[in-house]
């Protein structure tokens, strides 16, 4: 089972899901899996009715701007945030590198919760003009900062308990030694 949030503002919106991932190259000390929530900030567009009135707008969920992973080692500690990072800036739709950031292990909540009160400052960071939110964006996503949190907050809980962000059924076991790991990603993000 996998699950989604969304949010979405005027042309900017985030998303929230978990995540089970096992990187077949991993950054030393990082080799096992992990798993919990990962946030985005996304690029968001409402499309123009297709039918009447009545019928649903399309919605699209754009590139991504900036990304908090909430993740944890999973044969590590529940808790412990040992694999919590951030990527200030993407190209095209590559993350650039983990930046981990003591705060960010230290309060993820609070952590997270003071950057979405501060939409400039993650466009800046990522190098994206100020005119790519619209106009109430910045505020309605600082007011919409308390729900996000909490949802991620509920996701973790739910990774915790093995309820969301577990190994895909059917993958391939985890290699012997000397095997080298294949890519393992189950998620929407």
């Amino acid at each position: 089972m996998r699950m989604l949030y969304m949010f979405a503002f005027d042309k900017v919106g985030v998303v929230v899901g978990d995540l089970y991932f096992v990187d077949p190259e991993p950054l030393k000390g990082q080799e096992s899996p992990e798993h919990g929530v990962r946030l985005e900030l996304r690029l968001v567009e409402q499309g123009e009715l297709v039918g009447s009135v009545y019928s649903a707008y399309p919605v699209s969920v754009g590139r991504p701007v900036w990304r908090a992973d909430f993740l944890e080692s999973v044969d590590g500690r529940p808790g412990s945030f040992d694999r919590t990072h951030h990527h200030p800036a993407f190209t095209g739709w590559d993350p650039g590198q983990r930046v981990f950031v003591r705060e960010l292990s230290a309060d993820p909540m609070g952590w997270l919760g003071d950057r979405l009160a501060d939409l400039d400052g993650l466009l800046e960071a990522a190098r994206f003009p100020a005119d790519t939110a619209g106009p109430t964006d910045a505020a309605q996503l600082r007011g919409a900062a308390p729900e996000i949190v909490d949802a991620t907050r509920r996701l973790l809980e739910r990774v915790r308990a093995g309820e969301l962000g577990t190994r895909p059924e059917g993958e391939m076991p985890v290699p012997r030694p000397g095997q080298r790991q294949a890519l393992v990603r189950s998620g929407w993000l």
